[in-house]
């Protein structure tokens, strides 16, 4: 790898024009800087990377974080440490709000720390009207960056470091580079989300995501497979593909892949024992890619297939390219490919100019799929959407109970759905040491049901068979059996 490779940037003078060549330079650079204001504080720095919303910003902050360690930074306990680094999500506008109060709660603790620095990056940043209540209102801020900059952190924090002033570096959603092989600091060592694809082309009628992630862009195959490999060397026995919309993976490229060929290339590698993906966009998801998950033992049997509306009216304002009876063709396809495949999807209740009839579509859905659990939302007006112009928004109160009848019959349909495997030996992916009981520990099996048995720290990343005894709603006590 480059990190192991690249030598004496620092001293070179001039920084390479190549990626990632120029950043593990600005590493260097950093880290001597960092080494600087370590001594003169008489202890290490500490960092801090804090992660809101989605599987693919929880990956880029492994970056940060592995990044940070380059430089030298410590990892600190909490937001009291020398550098925090909020990495945001801008789906919905509370968790805009989220981030500017606990801003707010970090202005004195700037004030009190000398070496204190404060960024901020993500989909958030992506945004123009974001930047500019930063610099107005929150001018302690040291450095803004976004989704498509991240791999610039090293470069961009030396220039913060040398400089009095915030330091902005937000570029257009259209030109965002794919630049991988950094230092990663993952949160699992035996699991690890890969990145397959950045962005979306779908411009979902509710949706900001088109808009701060860009449009549609694959790596290259060899990219990805040289990266599970060496994944696998490390011990990694289960990876996530991660992308907007997987199944749309491939369009763009020099050579001619789609999704399901890439997923069964990463069956094939050896020492990678499962294999997940999300998200996907039914409207995408094709007949080979069933055939292809069905035909490899380590494609785990989960898929989450979003839904958000059983109404086509409803699907069609939304701008979701799929009705309601292609959604349940679909579904019927892959149950009768895989029966015991877990189905999981999203849902949203109160879109506008939803009617109590399109209400009772998507309940004929959940019925007729039985998901084996839903992430469940009410609708809620996303500035710079299409929807959030939309006439007939719906009441709260029938909204309310909307969603409530909805979450009833969901977790009824989930706990009958998530109970058919109780009895059955399941090998399962040990993940930690149990947070309520430390006699146990805790795993998934591969239709991704969470599993609790007796066990020790020794068993985590170990995949063991486990009796499933006792169905508990949504998880499962187990007795191991080896």
């Amino acid at each position: 790898m480059i990190l192991d490779n690249y030598m004496g940037g620092a001293d070179a003078g001039v920084p390479p024009t190549t990626e990632p060549a120029r950043q593990y330079y600005f590493m260097e650079r950093a880290a001597d800087l960092i080494r600087k204001k370590s001594e003169e504080a008489g202890r290490p720095l500490t960092f801090c990377v804090q992660t809101f919303g989605c599987q693919m910003n929880a990956r880029d902050s492994e970056k940060l974080r592995g990044i940070l360690e380059r430089i030298g930074f410590v990892k600190g306990a909490d937001e009291s440490a020398d550098f925090v680094l909020y990495n945001t999500c801008t789906v919905r506008e509370n968790a805009n709000l989220k981030v500017y109060g606990r801003l707010g709660a970090l202005r004195r603790k700037k004030r009190e720390n000398p070496n204190g620095i404060i960024a901020l990056c993500g989909c958030m940043m992506q945004e123009k009207e974001v930047v500019l209540k930063l610099k107005k209102s929150y001018p302690f801020v040291d450095l803004v960056f976004g989704t498509h900059n991240v791999y610039q952190l090293a470069e961009l924090l030396v220039r913060t470091l040398e400089s009095d002033q915030m330091v902005v570096d937000v570029p257009d959603a259209t030109k965002g580079a794919i630049v991988e092989d950094l230092p990663t600091d993952r949160k699992y060592s035996f699991k690890s989300g890969v990145n397959i694809m950045y962005g979306c082309n779908n411009f979902c009628s509710y949706c900001i995501v088109p808009y701060v992630r860009g449009r549609e862009r694959s790596r290259a195959p060899e990219e990805i497979l040289g990266e599970i490999r060496r994944l696998a060397r490390e011990g990694v026995c289960e990876v996530m593909l991660l992308g907007q919309n997987v199944n749309s993976y491939g369009k763009g490229l020099d050579q001619e892949i789609d999704f399901a060929r890439l997923l069964s290339m990463v069956a094939e590698v050896p020492g990678i024992e499962r294999v997940r993906f999300m998200t996907s966009h039914p409207k995408d998801l094709s007949d080979d890619l069933i055939r292809v998950m069905a035909s490899y033992p380590n494609i785990c049997r989960h898929l989450h297939l979003p839904l958000q509306s059983g109404s086509t009216r409803v699907l069609n304002a939304m701008n979701r390219r799929y009705t309601k009876d292609s959604y349940l063709a679909l579904t019927d396809r892959i149950r009768q490919a895989m029966p015991d495949i877990s189905l999981t999807t999203d849902l949203i209740v109160g879109f506008p100019g939803e009617t109590e009839e399109d209400f009772e579509e998507t309940l004929d859905v959940v019925r007729r799929v039985e998901y084996d659990s839903a992430f469940t939302f009410i609708y809620s007006k996303r500035t710079g959407t299409p929807a959030a112009a939309m006439e007939n928004q719906i009441p709260d109160d029938v909204v309310h109970k909307r969603f409530s009848r909805l979450l009833t019959l969901v977790q009824e349909i989930g706990r009958e759905r998530t109970a058919r495997f109780t009895g059955q030996v399941k090998d399962v992916l040990v993940e930690s040491v149990n947070e309520q009981n430390r006699d146990l520990v805790t795993g998934r099996i591969m239709e991704n049901a969470v599993v609790h048995f007796p066990g020790s720290a020794s068993l985590i990343g170990k995949i063991v068979p486990v009796r499933l005894d006792v169905c508990r709603g949504f998880y499962y006590l187990g007795t191991p059996e080896f």
